[in-house]
């Protein structure tokens, strides 16, 4: 993705099942689940780069010792810096015990975060504010420690007022900004009822009922209680991704299948997926369960996962991303009239790489057909350099756009800013033929064009090619999301720009304002949830008109090549992605009510001319 989009928080969940000095003695550290975590983190680290936290629990503590622990950054490497803040810890008690790595029960008393129960986070700000204070896990402490809980996700909520009121809290002004802060009030609301009616025989089952029947929103999230129990949920509709893996030694969940393989390296069909609705809850003895806690609604697993977030390396997202390139390439050959021979491909780095291997199959099989076609028809006419010749043709292939190092916006002048967009990519000169070449170049997804107009269109046209294709694996990207990707403001989306312009062009502005009447009518009826308005403004409109227009959009005034854009089909999207039909960024379909509250409101802002979050 070109565009820059907060995107997902990634999970990570270790639960020790043996004592520290089985793992001292089997893998040669007391560290094992420090090290796995970190190690699991870093292989989500694709998932969050604005901070990241982690927060322990120690089991059987002696009464008035501290048994749960966190420490959060958002320093530039905030991974690293956790793990060095930990590592610097036990060096300095080092200092004063050399041995004291080989003394399980000495490094569990004297170092904070080397718990059985462990919990990493790496975020995201999607609230669009990088604030330590809302780096998760998130703590809520208690003199009893069954009402100490830690707890982070993968998630939006987009109901958090009503929760707030629910539980019958006013929120403060940090609070007010974070879904977490209010599933955690809910959480901790329910975990003192539970505990109040079965001290001593908390039932997080229960608990967990209770709470996510509130819920609107999508979520993938890890929990932490200070006796010793554990628990990660997945919402009903799956919209957020979870995995877990189990053995006699350690419990564990993340975000991502790929990164609890490569972490303990075990095969595909060793992690499992955390079916929607249900939860993975660990209790004090290391005994866990898979419970349903709500029941499984229609699965709207996000299709973004698979287009853009989560890691390439994992089997059928990698399957998935060369599908959804290999879709496309009949309709870039039709677009290029399937001239190869004055074609170059290339891709945008680094995520639409998988993509372009599907598109460059798509051309190499499409070739085949035609040497195949071409040999045949000679007969016995044609000589071993004709012959040759027709065998080696070959896609062509360049590198044409490089990224360079992350460019800072450190200078606050709008023109020296822009010039700086326009250097986040460079070209490979001398790989395309002045005047004859067609240049086509696949991206993942085109968000709001920022990019492609300022810097990688005015790049490409450096080369002067005879025209400029830009390729998008995602379909167009219509509605804003609100269950874990910060995408919520209308005006952001080149395509909801191209059709405002459109019916703007056409005079038909009624239609907007008619819409607008509409929204703020339910919204009086308090009916906000109730359907999707906004598909109205797309609705007088082709895909290819939107398409059109996008490309006008998308070329800077001082570029005079012709500048095209072919967007993914909706229904080559679901069967590239079968398992994955959460599709309402493309679509409007969302899967919870709050989505349609959601979008409504991100219009009516747009009407009012508020520059504000939908949610």
């Amino acid at each position: 993705m070109s565009d820059p989009v907060k995107h997902e928080c990634g999970l990570a969940f270790i639960r020790l099942r043996k004592p520290f000095s089985y793992y001292l003695q089997q893998y040669g550290t007391v560290m094992y689940g420090l090290n796995k975590l970190y190690l699991l983190m870093e292989k989500q680290h694709n998932r969050g780069q604005d901070g990241a936290g982690i927060a322990t629990v120690k089991l059987d503590t002696e009464p008035g010792y501290p048994f749960m622990h966190r420490i959060r950054s958002i320093e530039t490497m905030a991974i690293a810096d956790l793990f060095r803040q930990v590592s610097e810890e036990i060096a300095g008690l080092e200092k004063y015990q050399p041995e004291l790595k080989k003394h399980p029960g000495l490094m569990k008393g004297n170092v904070r975060f080397l718990g059985e129960l462990l919990l990493g986070h790496l975020r995201y700000g999607t609230q669009g504010r990088n604030n330590v204070e809302f780096c998760h896990p998130f703590i809520k402490c208690h003199t009893i420690p069954a009402l100490n809980l830690a707890l982070a996700g993968n998630f939006n909520l987009v109901n958090t007022e009503e929760l707030f009121a629910l539980v019958n809290i006013e929120p403060g002004v940090f609070q007010k900004q974070s879904d977490l802060a209010a599933m955690m009030e809910v959480v901790h609301h329910f975990l003192v009822k539970e505990d109040e009616q079965h001290p001593e025989r908390l039932d997080i089952v229960n608990v967990l009922k209770k709470s996510a029947s509130l819920f609107d929103g999508g979520y993938h999230v890890g929990g932490l209680i200070g006796n010793g129990d554990s628990f990660v949920l997945r919402d009903a509709h799956g919209i957020r991704p979870s995995y877990y893996y189990i053995t006699d030694d350690v419990i564990v969940a993340a975000s991502e299948r790929a990164a609890i393989r490569t972490t303990f390296n075990v095969g595909e069909n060793e992690v499992k997926e955390l079916m929607p609705g249900h939860a993975l809850i660990v209790r004090a003895d290391g005994s866990y369960q898979i419970e349903q806690i709500i029941e499984p609604k229609e699965r709207k697993a996000c299709s973004f996962e698979r287009i853009y977030f989560s890691r390439g390396n994992d089997k059928k997202i990698y399957r998935e991303r060369t599908a959804l390139g290999n879709h496309l390439s009949n309709h870039v050959l039709k677009a290029i009239d399937h001239d190869l021979k004055n074609t170059v491909f290339s891709f945008i780095p680094n995520t639409a790489e998988v993509a372009f291997y599907g598109l460059l199959k798509g051309m190499e099989d499409y070739l085949n057909k035609i040497k195949v076609q071409r040999i045949t028809s000679w007969g016995k006419d044609y000589d071993e350099e004709k012959l040759a010749e027709m065998i080696n043709r070959r896609i062509r292939v360049e590198k044409i756009a490089n990224k360079d190092v992350k460019m800072r916006t450190f200078i606050t002048e709008d023109v020296s800013r822009n010039e700086l967009v326009q250097h986040v990519y460079d070209i490979t000169y001398g790989s395309i033929r002045k005047g004859e070449d067609t240049v086509v170049v696949i991206d993942d997804s085109i968000v709001r064009g920022t990019t492609l107009r300022e810097s990688i269109i005015k790049m490409l046209s450096r080369l002067e090619p005879k025209r400029i294709i830009i390729v998008s694996s995602a379909p167009q990207i219509r509605y804003p999301d609100c269950y874990g990707i910060d995408m919520s403001k209308m005006n952001d989306f080149i395509a909801f720009q191209a059709a405002i312009l459109l019916i703007r062009e056409q005079k038909s502005d009624y239609i907007l304002q008619d819409l607008y009447n509409k929204c703020r009518e339910l919204e009086r009826n308090n009916q906000l949830h109730t359907e999707n308005v906004v598909r109205g403004v797309y609705k007088p409109f082709t895909a290819e008109d939107i398409s059109k227009k996008i490309a006008q959009l998308i070329t800077p005034p001082d570029v005079s090549i012709p500048v095209d854009v072919i967007y993914q089909t909706i229904e080559d999207l679901h069967e590239s992605c079968p398992t994955n039909t959460g599709d309402w960024y493309f679509t409007g379909n969302y899967p919870t009510p709050g989505g349609n509250r959601v979008v409504n409101k991100a219009f009516i802002n747009f009407m009012e001319g508020k520059n504000i979050r939908g949610y």
